[in-house]
This record gives C-alpha cells, structure tokens and sequence, in this order.
C-alpha cells in the first residue's frame, strides 16, 4: 500500500524553506537545510516539490499572496474612489511593511539581486511581481488626471524603490516619514499643474 503525505506537510516543508530563504538567501539554502529544519525525508519534499526552483517558485507565489492581502487591506480602508488617497495609502502600507524589525529586504528584489540573469519560473514571477507593483503605481496615477501621469509615476516609483533598497539598512525611522510626505508633496505638485 502506498504511503501519502500527512495533511499540511507541503505548507510545513513551505513554511520552513520560506523562512530559511528570506533569512540567508535562495543561492546559500540547499534542499538538504530545508529537509532538516523540516524534519521531513527527501522523499515527502520532492513529492511536493520536484525541485529547488519549484520550492523558490512556491515560495515567490506566497509572498506574492501575502503582498496582495497587505495591500489590498490598505486599499480597503480609504473610503470612496480616491486615487491619491488609495497611493497613500499603498505608499503607507509599504512603509509599515518596510519598518517591521524582522524586514530584511524585498523577496523578489533579493531573488533578483542572487540571480540577475536567471531565466527560470522564479525569476519570471520576481519580474512579474515588480512589473505589476509598478503598473499598480501607473493605474493609479493615471486615474489622477495630472497633465504627466509618467513622470508621476517614475517619481513615486523611485520612492517606493528606495523605501526598499533603504530599509533593511537603515535605523532611520524618518525615512520612511519623509518618503509618505515626499509623495503628499508629489501629488500636491501634480494638482497645481
């Protein structure tokens, strides 16, 4: 009779690769660390993933899920249809996330980072997250009715990327205040146009 994997064994292996990947990387974490730190045997990991990309690939996806839910928690709270209130708001969400003590840095830009010329399904869904992150910014901007939406959006694009590249170095709380501010003054600028 053939065996079956326990209930939650897939989300448990995920779970612990997740957190092993986002603390020392995807390149220094082999399969063989995430099968002990799972306390699962070779076998139960490579049924639920036939390979390390796979597992990678899982792990972009549920962070890729976990971004959706903040930010579309944050959306949810600005009353009625406002585009410039729905960017601060998106803007805010990134600050609190950025400003968390175990933020360590972006999980697609860190893949990235590793892996600059990869081709594979993680690197695919690394660019597709940041692709549809910054289309986000441009649908909102667009909505604004700014005499030049792209260059809006460019700028406030910049401040999201840096609120990024600088937190997992910074002990500047006020980075994160001068960035929300630096698109309030973004957007005030755009209106008077």
């Amino acid at each position: 009779m053939a065996r079956t994997a326990a209930p939650g064994s897939r989300e448990r292996i995920l779970d612990t690769a997740a957190g092993l990947f986002y603390r020392y990387g995807v390149r220094a974490v082999g399969m063989k660390q995430v099968i002990d730190a799972a306390g699962c045997g070779k076998n139960l990991l490579y049924t639920h993933f036939p390979s390390k990309n796979d597992l990678v690939a899982a792990y972009l996806r549920e962070c890729r899920r976990e971004r959706a839910r903040s930010a579309a928690a944050a959306a949810g709270e600005v009353p009625g249809d406002d585009p410039a209130a729905q960017l601060l708001a998106l803007v805010g969400e990134i600050v609190t996330t950025v400003g968390r003590p175990e933020f360590r840095g972006c999980a697609f830009r860190i893949y990235l980072t590793e892996f600059p010329d990869d081709q594979s399904e993680p690197a695919r869904l690394a660019r597709d997250y940041l692709r549809d992150s910054r289309a986000e910014i441009d649908r909102l901007v667009a909505r604004l009715g700014v005499t030049d939406p792209g260059q809006l959006a460019d700028r406030v694009w910049l401040i999201v990327e840096g609120l990024y590249a600088s937190a997992a170095r910074s002990e500047s709380a006020g980075a994160a205040d001068a960035a929300t501010q630096l698109v309030r003054d973004l957007l005030a600028g755009a209106r008077e146009r």
